[in-house]
């Protein structure tokens, strides 16, 4: 018996039959003979760590735009975060760890630079619109690789494209882990970082989610937590009591955080920077290299364009708006009067 066998048999014996085992993966689109030490998910786990596009993450927004801070979250720490509370669910449920892990690693592979606003500028140019879940899924099956794809099985692709509230039940009790774990960890996450920014402080939480939940990151997570390890059977969910203070305080970032004034200049610049990039190379299509040349021939400028812009990190989708629209002498040297 080899390692990967081991581990399947172990899962067998120790995880819910409601898991989804490793052993009963649908598979991959594209067939690959078994690994000796890993099972599929395992695998999967590494692929999306080793891609060019998790990399990336470290450079992208979250929340605040271009922080100064190294304090605030970039797009691979909420990714880190929203691994670690997706295993600590599923360990609760005995649910598939490395399924759920594999699933949250994944699933911003496709954001933008500049975090929903950047998705939401795309949204409005792209025909047919533009969601990150989607084209995370495009990411591992289209663009990494120089085009060859990552071959993930079909339950962590049905989990990153189903991590959304409000669209389609994902297969597995791993990818509803993964949806709730992605909205514990934004919530609890970008109220520290507004709290650190001025935006806001803990006592302009409303009272009653603090009632339910408490003060703190560490105990709202645990809490949250609580409530679905104690309240789910063959879909994840949360008592009645904790959903609502879950959804105030959810309806609370997007009313103060989210769209508040102060931050609303910066997002409004990096949405035209967004734009203006996007129409410009769709005029000058033969700016595009490598994969998303590729992408050109096939499925047309909007959609390579669009594939280029969100693989974009912020610093490069302003270095490359300074490259194409400051005059050189303007970056160079500071303007006297």
């Amino acid at each position: 018996m080899n390692t990967r066998e081991r581990i399947c048999q172990n899962e067998m014996l120790t995880l819910s039959p409601a898991a989804c085992h490793s052993s009963d993966t649908r598979g991959r689109k594209v067939f690959e003979e078994e690994c000796e030490f890993r099972t599929a998910f395992r695998r999967d786990r590494d692929r999306i760590i080793h891609s060019s596009a998790f990399r990336r993450l470290k450079h992208k927004t979250q929340v605040f735009l271009i922080p100064k801070s190294e304090h605030y979250r970039t797009r691979l720490a909420h990714t880190l975060e929203v691994s670690q509370i997706a295993r600590t669910i599923a360990s609760a449920l005995e649910l598939n760890e490395d399924l759920a892990e594999a699933i949250a690693l994944g699933h911003d592979l496709g954001h933008t630079p500049f975090g929903h606003d950047g998705e939401e500028v795309l949204n409005n140019l792209v025909p047919g619109g533009f969601r990150h879940n989607e084209q995370s899924v495009r990411v591992a099956e289209k663009i990494e690789k120089n085009g060859k794809g990552l071959n993930l099985t079909e339950e962590v692709l049905d989990g990153m494209l189903n991590h959304r509230g409000g669209g389609q039940r994902p297969l597995t009790l791993e990818g509803q882990a993964v949806r709730f774990a992605d909205k514990i960890a934004y919530i609890n996450h970008d109220i520290e970082d507004a709290i650190r920014g001025g935006v806001i402080t803990e006592s302009d939480l409303p009272i009653n989610a603090a009632r339910v939940l408490g003060h703190g990151k560490g105990e709202r997570i645990t809490r949250l937590i609580r409530s679905l390890a104690q309240n789910s059977g063959d879909d994840l969910a949360f008592d009645s009591a904790t959903k609502e203070a879950h959804d105030e305080l959810r309806s609370f970032l997007f009313e103060n955080v989210y769209r508040a004034i102060g931050t609303n200049a910066e997002r409004q610049r990096a949405m035209r920077l967004v734009e203006s990039l996007y129409h410009y190379y769709v005029d000058n299509t033969e700016l595009l290299s490598g994969v998303y040349r590729e992408i050109l021939a096939a499925d047309g400028a909007e959609r390579a364009v669009c594939d280029f812009i969100a693989g974009m990190t912020d610093d490069y989708a302003v270095a490359k708006f300074k490259e194409l629209f400051i005059p050189k002498e303007w970056n160079d040297e500071k303007l006297t009067t």
